[in-house]
């Protein structure tokens, strides 16, 4: 381990991914000045319940464009592919937001919200224009994507963490004027704390992305067509719509165990400190698209430090005294909800050594541009969560919590097992066609 933080290659990947992790970390804490801000009007539970129905749809519709940022990372070489990518990014940014007119305008909304999200008829004036206010929060953010793509391609990556860093700090002063002002007392003020932080990130963004893109206006590249582009898209994004519903087929199987209210509550503590972890590692198929082709060695040396870390951290926080105190000290946990998280922990220790490599084989399958290689492990994933838990939770529901943590991380080892042999089925065609030809 030792040899490998000394080596200048690993420092330069380090130099890097650092930066990325960083800015994944830190965009979490946004959630917490909304969530902060919101508590403190009068009614609050029922502000933040509205807050997030809304976020909830949000983050359904803002899925397919946060995919720009995969795109423009392994597409865009140049001005003239940037602008390809460009112009599919704007198509599908009039389709979201028709829908998300459609939703926030019509009576559309009421149904979705009402049979959706089962909202309360007298929350609807309120849940449009929270959401009409977070749709322009998806239009930022796919644009900031967009760019950000080609800064990870180009490298600067110390611009994604300075975005968020100053998107934060943009987000507590119209936080701060919001409370002083007693204007903090409806769930849009939340949506429009969002909209400003992620506006400040995306000018940012799009600025230094703008320059890099005029930079590179005579770099020599292949015709990027629309059809590649689509095919790399689409796949990408059906991918990553699998993985948002796997909890929520998780959280349906848990109502059938021993203690219903103690078993999710647990399993959602134990994922969001699993996830508080691996947040920082979440980029490693950008490792893989920018250093693969250059240093497969060194690339691989990265996945296995990634792979032992967050490992370790959980571990730590399952098997000693830091445990305990973390989640009664910081997390404020009663005792038996904090032994309860700690027993479903141990189980995510498997998710969190499987993770860096289920997304560094990821990596290459986009390299390659065959997203939709990925579709087949996805599927295994989700038929071995659902496999899985259904014995648990009938047989064993005094598994509780764990049998949800159980489900969760063997699906993601059957998903590892199962992308491991796409790609290396994927390599094999070509030996065999090149010995065909011999």
């Amino acid at each position: 381990m030792s040899k490998i933080l000394k080596d200048s290659s690993f420092i330069r990947i380090l130099i890097f991914f650092i930066p990325l992790a960083v800015s994944a970390s830190l965009t979490s804490i946004s959630h917490v000045i909304i969530n902060g801000t919101l508590s403190r009007a009068d009614h609050a539970e029922v502000i933040i319940a509205n807050y997030a129905i809304a976020f909830s749809l949000f983050g359904i519709l803002e899925r397919p464009l946060l995919v720009f940022r995969q795109t423009s990372s392994a597409l865009a070489k140049g001005k003239a592919s940037f602008n390809k990518i460009a112009a599919f990014f704007i198509k599908v940014s009039l389709a979201i937001t028709a829908l998300c007119a459609l939703i926030g305008l019509t009576r559309l909304g009421d149904l979705v919200f009402i049979y959706g999200f089962n909202a309360e008829a007298d929350s609807m004036a309120s849940l449009r224009v929270t959401f009409l206010v977070l749709s322009g929060v998806i239009l930022v953010s796919g644009l900031r994507c967009l760019y950000q793509g080609m800064i990870i391609n180009k490298l600067e990556t110390k611009w994604l963490t300075f975005g968020v860093v100053v998107r934060l700090a943009g987000m507590f002063a119209v936080a701060a004027y919001l409370n002083l002002s007693n204007h903090a007392n409806t769930s849009a003020a939340g949506a429009i704390i969002f909209l400003a932080g992620m506006g400040i990130e995306c000018f940012i963004s799009v600025w230094r992305g703008n320059s890099i893109v005029k930079e590179n206006e005579k770099e020599t590249e292949t015709t990027l067509r629309q059809k590649e582009i689509s095919n790399f898209y689409f796949p990408l994004v059906i991918y990553l719509s699998f993985q948002t519903i796997l909890i929520p087929i998780i959280y349906a199987f848990l109502g059938k165990i021993q203690d219903v209210h103690l078993g999710i509550a647990s399993f959602a503590l134990a994922f969001s400190i699993t996830n508080l972890i691996l947040s920082f590692f979440m980029y490693t198929h950008q490792i893989v698209l920018q250093f693969y082709e250059k240093d497969k060695r060194m690339v691989i040396k990265c996945v296995i430090v990634f792979s032992i870390v967050p490992s370790v951290l959980l571990a730590i926080l399952s098997f000693t005294a830091a445990g305990p105190w973390f989640m009664r000290t910081l997390l404020g946990a009663d005792m038996t909800l904090a032994a309860e998280s700690l027993r479903v922990l141990k189980f995510f220790i498997i998710k969190t050594m499987v993770f860096p490599w289920v997304d560094y084989f990821g990596g290459i399958l986009m390299l390659q541009k065959s997203t939709k290689s990925l579709l087949k492990p996805q599927i295994f994933n989700m038929v071995t969560v659902v496999l899985v838990i259904i014995p648990l939770v009938f047989w064993n529901p005094a598994l509780n919590g764990s049998a949800g943590a159980i489900a969760a991380s063997t699906g993601e080892l059957i998903g590892l097992i199962a992308v491991y042999f796409v790609i290396s089925r994927r390599q094999k065609i070509p030996q065999v066609a090149e010995q065909k030809i011999i």
